[in-house]
């Protein structure tokens, strides 16, 4: 596995790939949901490039930039283990030099609502690092987890609207035993706010359980959900939504899909998670999940 540490190193490895690459970008402190990306990637593409950057633009004052886990020897192994073929591990000076002053922003509903309304300066941050990665990278297919849902749909109206030479290719979200969805921050947790956690992915089980029985009422949804998590003391629920797909706006009554999210904070740990509803069958069929995203955000037309 090649490390890579400058764009120019980057950009010569990209140049001497002849097949299709694929990409993965992360913050570090990889888990098992890093590499489902990985495994897709390679299942998929002749090289997978997987990059390292905990970006400071995507996190606001008082949020938990200091405290995001760190432990790039442990990252390292895991992805030669898992068989990237080359790791990019840029700085802050690499990735935003002395005099840089570019932003990235996503304008309209996608980037209005839900973490972007408790995150103002959130998506932003996301925005200018992803592209200026996918501008290094040069990916065919780039693969991002559907646990962010939110910042996956952001960024396939980014690559779209902005015409960048990429796939966004969905992977769905891997979870533990109990059902909790894996994320760097679970590190965080102490066994009891870890077992209180799990009420968050049987919310949305049970709102998903009400859709599966025929129920559209998006304020019913809402509620089967919110009526778990107020079964949990320690969970500090942020928002419950049911939205629709292409604006996440909150829907009163849910067509053929619709995306049920949840944000808490557990102790001072932020978490996310979500299902997509009314999923078509093949879900994790090689390429059969880019059907989950409303044509007009979809970057493979």
């Amino acid at each position: 596995m090649l490390r890579l540490e400058t764009i120019a190193e980057a950009r010569r490895w990209r140049r001497a790939q002849s097949g299709r690459v694929g990409f993965v970008a992360t913050m570090g402190a990889l888990h098992d949901g890093h590499l489902a990306l990985l495994r897709r990637s390679r299942a998929e593409t002749d090289t997978s490039l997987v990059s390292i950057f905990l970006n400071p633009l995507q996190f606001g004052p008082g949020e938990d930039l200091d405290r995001y886990p760190r432990d790039l020897d442990a990252d390292l192994r895991l992805l030669e283990e898992a068989g990237a073929d080359a790791v990019f591990l840029p700085t802050r000076d690499v990735m935003y030099p002395p005099g840089f002053d570019t932003a990235v922003l996503v304008e309209g509903p996608l980037t209005q609502r839900l973490e972007a309304a408790h995150r103002p300066t959130h998506f932003r941050g996301v925005t200018t690092v992803v592209t200026k990665l996918l501008q290094v990278a040069q990916a065919d297919r780039s693969y991002f987890g559907m646990k962010d849902a939110q910042q996956l749909l952001v960024l396939t109206k980014l690559v779209r609207d902005l015409a960048i030479p990429t796939t966004v290719v969905p992977v769905p979200t891997v979870r533990a035993a109990d059902g909790l969805a894996l994320s760097s921050r679970n590190i965080h947790l102490d066994p009891v706010q870890r077992r209180a956690s799990t009420a968050i992915s049987r919310a949305l089980d049970a709102a998903e359980a009400r859709f599966d029985a025929g129920e559209r009422r998006g304020d019913c949804l809402r509620d089967a959900a919110g009526a778990v998590l107020a079964a949990e003391p320690l969970i500090d629920v942020q928002y419950v939504s049911c939205a629709a797909l292409d604006t996440l706006e909150e829907l009163d009554r849910v067509g053929e899909t619709a995306l049920v999210s949840i944000a808490a904070m557990v102790g001072v740990t932020h978490l996310i998670d979500n299902h997509w509803l009314g999923l078509p069958a093949g879900l994790g069929a090689p390429h059969a999940d880019l059907g989950i995203l409303p044509p007009a955000l979809r970057s493979d037309l």
